[in-house]
């Protein structure tokens, strides 16, 4: 085992880790977005919105996140139209479009885990808030939504921690991330356990912060239930 090649590259193994951050933190944010529109359209009394939003989720939640990658990266680029368009500079560049493939499949799983939490929420604290007088947008943001937060809230934290491990698939449209840059090393150094290794303990203590940090706000978010049996 040559663990030497670990420690001369050190540096680069943890300059992919930040771009596979920058990654995941940037599809997150659009994605949950894209959650809060498609999660509304899902539990919206219109048919026609609660097809479109079933829609959405089944299809980003049944495909490969791999050939949603490669249908945004390499298929959209086939079509002519798009290439003339103004959105050919940002969908001809594979961190672009790494950000767009993930951040419309995290949203798709956000959608159904705010969809669960919304209709989870106890219809007595709805009729309570609307015998108050609230309107449906206030009772949403200062009823529904809180406590459906708080439902959804450790399943969102599972869907964070694939997605970090998901941001792998990245490398295989030429993104030097931390699988990118693991991949490129080991064509040089030969090095493959020693490096695949180092790469598997990055995204392993990633996961370790990640799950504490999630157990702590988990923790916050529930205070109010501290105590009971």
């Amino acid at each position: 085992m040559r663990w030497q090649v670990i420690f001369d590259n050190w540096e680069r193994l943890l300059g992919g880790l930040w771009t596979t951050l920058e990654l995941v933190a940037l599809a997150l944010v659009v994605g949950a977005v894209l959650a809060l529109v498609v999660a509304m359209a899902r539990v919206s009394r219109n048919p026609l919105l609660a097809w479109a939003g079933r829609g959405y989720i089944f299809f980003f939640r049944g495909t490969p996140l791999l050939v949603q990658l490669f249908l945004i990266y390499y298929g959209l680029s086939q079509f002519t139209f798009v290439r003339s368009s103004m959105l050919w500079p940002i969908l001809r560049e594979p961190y672009w479009c790494a950000i767009i493939a993930f951040a419309l499949n995290t949203s798709g799983y956000t959608a159904e885990i705010l969809r669960g939490a919304i209709q989870a929420v106890p219809r007595g604290q709805i009729e309570a808030a609307q015998a108050l007088g609230m309107s449906r947008a206030l009772t949403f943001r200062r009823i529904i939504m809180p406590i459906a937060v708080r439902y959804g809230f450790p399943a969102y934290g599972n869907e964070v921690i694939l997605m970090i491990k998901a941001s792998a698939l990245a490398s295989t449209i030429t993104i030097l991330d931390l699988m990118g840059v693991t991949r490129t090393l080991i064509s040089r150094t030969f090095a493959v356990t020693e490096l695949f290794l180092a790469a598997g303990v990055i995204y392993l203590l990633i996961t370790l912060l990640l799950t504490r940090v999630f157990a702590l706000v988990e923790k916050r978010l529930n205070r109010h239930m501290a105590g009971r049996g």
